[in-house]
């Protein structure tokens, strides 16, 4: 063999050693490749799955064993079934037949079982796995739980609906108000100053129901109890930093739906105490009982040191009864009136389904 044979003999070689090295480096780095892949899947927080076309579970990542309490080891080799509720069962065929058309299945919201038997919301994206030549041989799953969204979401909408309702009867206890008012107001200062006042109770009724509207109440039904709804529609009848009435006994609460007629009506016994009764005078007092008993509430309202009992005794029926009548009847409440010698006993009796409907 020449030299010249020889040296294109070691050429070829050198260039077979590289082109081996170069394929052990490649190989080398698409292990570190799917080494560096697994290690995503592995440490994803989402669930992620794989399953032949037949619906057998193949692969299982920590994310899974955490959104379905599954161990890799019990799921591996069972069918997906495992984790889908009995109600939920057609959506499996009907996945499988998609992905074996090739197609994806993107971002499809679903409720799936955990290992204890608790349900769960999840997004699902699903995805056709290939071999080589291309040919579909299974399906990975990516499940994300989206328990928490949806609750957010279902708590954003049941607020919606109560302020919606809300605003309503605001807007038609408003309207009636105005009604009643201008047929018995003699003079625009008159009808101004007694919807300024009545505005101003609903406001505070309103403003009672505002901490559940804000997330602190988790069932969306806001409510208050009765003394606090009292001390609201009171306060303003403070004399030198000092209450002239007080309240005694069981303190109820009050359903939100019925924060606002209770607010008028207090609001119009304490208007009346104000301008004829006990609340219109320095020396009056005004006790205010409350007494559960079995399916009623009793409200003893109860003026004393007031006006003299002919100041007491209306002489007509104003704006004011006329509200009273509607409220105590759409609440289902009992009123009764005695007039005593220096102030007045109101006895209200209220259907324990008035206070906290």
């Amino acid at each position: 063999m020449s030299i010249s044979d020889n040296q294109q003999h070691e050429g070829q070689a050198q260039l077979g050693l590289r082109q081996l090295e170069a394929d052990i480096e490649a190989a080398q780095h698409g292990r570190n490749a799917a080494a560096f892949l697994a290690a995503i899947v592995e440490s994803s927080d989402d669930a992620i799955v794989s399953k032949s076309l037949s619906g057998v579970i193949t692969t299982w990542n920590k994310g899974a064993e955490r959104l379905f309490g599954y161990t890799a080891d019990e799921a591996i080799g069972h069918p997906i079934t495992i984790v889908i509720p009995p109600d939920r069962l057609d959506e499996e065929p009907a996945i499988l037949a998609r992905i074996q058309a090739g197609e994806r299945v993107n971002h499809f919201e679903t409720i799936r079982r955990r290992k204890d038997g608790t349900l769960v919301d999840i997004s699902l994206t699903i995805s056709p796995i290939r071999d080589d030549n291309g040919k579909i041989i299974g399906a990975s799953k990516i499940a994300r739980d989206i328990s928490e969204r949806k609750r957010a979401a279902e708590h954003q909408e049941l607020l919606l609906r109560e302020m919606h309702h809300r605003v309503k009867n605001l807007f038609a206890i408003t309207g009636s108000i105005i009604t009643l008012a201008a047929r018995t107001a003699t003079t625009t200062t008159e009808l101004a100053a007694g919807m300024k006042d009545r505005l101003m109770a609903l406001s505070r009724a309103h403003e009672m129901t505002l901490p559940s509207l804000n997330g602190e109440a988790a069932t969306g039904t806001p409510q208050t109890t009765l003394f606090q709804l009292l001390s609201n529609i009171l306060a303003p009848y403070e004399r030198d930093g000092a209450n002239h009435w007080q309240l005694i006994g069981d303190d109820i609460d009050i359903g939100g739906t019925k924060i606002t007629n209770f607010a008028l009506l207090f609001h119009e016994l304490a208007t009346n105490a104000a301008k004829y009764g006990a609340l219109s005078v320095e020396e009056g007092k005004l006790d205010i009982a409350a007494t559960m008993k079995s399916e009623m509430l009793e409200i003893v309202w109860l003026e004393s040191s007031g006006p003299p009992q002919a100041a007491l005794e209306p002489r007509s029926i104003g704006f004011g009864s006329r509200l009273e009548q509607i409220i105590s009847q759409s609440l289902g409440v009992e009123i009764a009136r005695d007039w005593m010698p220096n102030g007045l006993s109101i006895r209200l009796s209220v259907p324990r389904g008035a206070i906290s409907g």
